[in-house]
């Protein structure tokens, strides 16, 4: 597949990916999909915008993310959303969250991981080459 067609791929699976974080958040409200399955979906939705940019891959892709991810959890821990003085707002303060969970971090882990067998697939049959 070209790169045009990767990127449009991925631009779909981030659309969708986000619509379904979106009805998550809308209308499940529930102990199970809600709390655990739209933070696994997160790291997916990271990964696939990430890709629309660079759709020939990075090796460590799953790995960066759930950083990222671990990190945006961390700084709710230290109340990043107040101390930024953006409690106000509705928005901004749903995006980087203001509830530190450890729960949360574990489900990055596993949906990381699941990324990180996607990619080892693609990488051994050579559907994706590194090119950053």
């Amino acid at each position: 597949m070209d790169r045009k067609k990767k990127r449009i791929a991925y631009l779909v699976a981030t659309l969708v990916f986000f619509g379904i974080e979106l009805l998550i958040a809308l209308f499940v409200h529930d102990k199970f999909i809600r709390p655990y399955v739209g933070d696994i979906l997160v790291v997916v939705l990271i990964y696939s915008f990430v890709r629309i940019f660079i759709p020939e891959g990075v090796r460590l892709l799953p790995l960066y993310i759930f950083l990222f991810a671990a990190g945006v959890e961390v700084l709710q821990y230290f109340r990043i959303v107040e101390v930024l003085g953006l409690s106000n707002n509705r928005i901004l303060s749903v995006v980087i969250g203001s509830v530190f969970d450890g729960k949360d971090i574990v489900c990055y882990g596993i949906g990381c991981a699941i990324l990180g067998i996607f990619e080892w697939t693609q990488w051994c049959t050579g559907k994706i080459k590194e090119k950053v």
